[in-house]
């Protein structure tokens, strides 16, 4: 519970100020309490890029490389429209998060800057006006995103063992909406398929080297779209939809045409 952490007896001076000046964000905001306003608990501060410019470079160039993958796949270009958006949106961040692994992209985080309270309450009248603050990551989510990242980089997967999990995670029979769900889970079989002989002369040692990198892969499911936007992309497209420029990006199209 936030109320209940270390940070709020770290030093009273600063909780009385933020308890003042956070009474004037409660009548703003709802009536929520101060302590859901901005959580003074190590894990659940926002964070942000160390180096926006160079991280977001190498993100975009990640997710470049992960457009073409899709985009190289005939198997992918045979499902109906429909089906390549749902499983786009659906396995775009995974596919992401293996080409982060794959190229070795790390990063670094810092804390948000904190004037934000401030700004908000000199702004406090202007506020309705402006464009909608952007979320931000905490600290917490962004060390789970890490820990996904450096699990996945101790298996020291080969070029063709990303290819064929990359398609085991692209073809996901499970998403709803899909039309040709039973075609879409015969190339996941067939990517798994290929992805196990793959291993059998790589690491003939290793029995359960296969079924370790599905379970990893499947972690990184759970990882939010929205953390990875936040993070990565926001900085660069702003309030755009990002599945949307990934679309234009995989069709060469404009937004206005997506909707199915």
């Amino acid at each position: 519970d936030c109320e209940g952490c270390q940070c709020h007896s770290e030093d009273k001076r600063t909780a009385i100020l933020y308890t003042l000046l956070s009474q004037n964000l409660t009548h703003s905001q709802g009536g929520r309490s101060p302590a859901h306003q901005r959580c003074l608990c190590h894990q659940r501060r926002t964070v942000c890029l160390r180096t926006p410019h160079v991280t977001c470079r190498a993100a975009s160039n990640v997710l470049v490389k992960t457009i073409s993958f899709m985009k190289n796949l005939p198997s992918f270009h045979l499902l109906p429209r429909e089906d390549q958006l749902l499983l786009l949106d659906s396995c775009w961040v995974p596919l992401f998060l293996l080409g982060l692994v794959q190229e070795m992209v790390t990063f670094e985080v810092m804390e948000t800057p904190a004037p934000s309270m401030l700004k908000k309450i000199l702004l406090d009248g202007q506020s309705k006006q402006r464009e909608p603050e952007r979320t931000q990551p905490t600290l917490a989510a962004v060390q789970r995103l890490q820990c996904c990242l450096n699990t996945f980089w101790s298996l020291d997967l080969s070029p063709k063992e990303y290819a064929y999990l990359k398609g085991a995670v692209l073809f996901n029979p499970d998403v709803p909406g899909l039309r040709a769900s039973l075609y879409i889970e015969s190339l996941q079989r067939e990517a798994q398929r290929a992805l196990q002989e793959v291993l059998q002369p790589l690491h003939p040692e290793d029995q359960g080297r296969y079924a370790r990198i599905l379970l990893i892969a499947s972690t990184l499911k759970s990882i939010p779209p929205a953390l990875i936007t936040d993070l990565f992309f926001r900085p660069v497209i702003g309030n755009a939809d990002i599945v949307e420029l990934i679309a234009e990006m995989l069709y060469e199209i404009t937004g206005r045409q997506l909707a199915p």
